[in-house]
């Protein structure tokens, strides 16, 4: 909020004292249980009476209670025509662009598709935009990037931990054969010599 508010120009004064708190918090309390009354004296049973109820005690009101702004004419200034409103009312999540040149935000995988800028932006730190009416866009350096839903993943493929039906072979160590060079090699006794 206070990021779109800066974006458009707009200073918030929190009310930081008790008093401000107080008077905000008597104006809800005035509507609350003074507009019930209305309704009910009203005999209003359905919207368009609740309408109707309220377009009149809402003159009378301000009438007792208003107070005349310190300068006469509109607080409001026109939105500039190069400002997309969509664009600063939205929520924005940092994100790390993955070596397949994708984006993920939550369940949305997104491929980023390359432009005359860069090929790629693997390993880039971009910014995903989620509008109100749910579309993403995503953003590098003040560019709106080309992007479609990314393809599923490709499982990764690995060796399966099973039993073995049959035990492996053991290993058996067997005496050459009498004839065998190794057998008349002469033997010596390391301890008599």
């Amino acid at each position: 909020m206070g990021r779109a508010l800066k974006e458009l120009g707009i200073a918030s004064i929190p009310a930081y004292s008790p008093q401000a708190k107080g008077r905000i918090g008597r104006l809800w309390r005035t509507f609350q249980d003074r507009l019930v009354a209305e309704l009910r004296l009203a005999e209003a049973t359905s919207l368009e009476d609740a309408e109707r109820v309220l377009q009149a005690y809402l003159p009378r009101f301000n009438q007792r209670f208003a107070v005349p702004a310190a300068q006469p004419g509109s607080g409001y200034q026109p939105t500039p025509a190069a400002l997309d409103l969509d664009t600063v009312c939205c929520f924005r999540y940092f994100r790390g662009v993955a070596p397949d040149n994708t984006v993920t935000l939550g369940s949305h995988r997104l491929q980023l598709r390359p432009t005359p800028q860069r090929a790629s932006y693997a390993r880039l730190l971009v910014e995903v935009h989620e509008r109100l009416d749910g579309s993403l866009s995503v953003w590098y350096q003040g560019q709106c990037l080309a992007m479609s839903p990314a393809p599923a993943t490709a499982p990764v493929l690995r060796t399966r931990k099973v039993a073995r039906a049959t035990p492996a072979p053991s290993l058996t160590i067997s005496r050459p054969a009498a004839a065998h060079p190794w057998s008349t090699y002469p033997r010596t006794n390391s301890l008599n010599t």
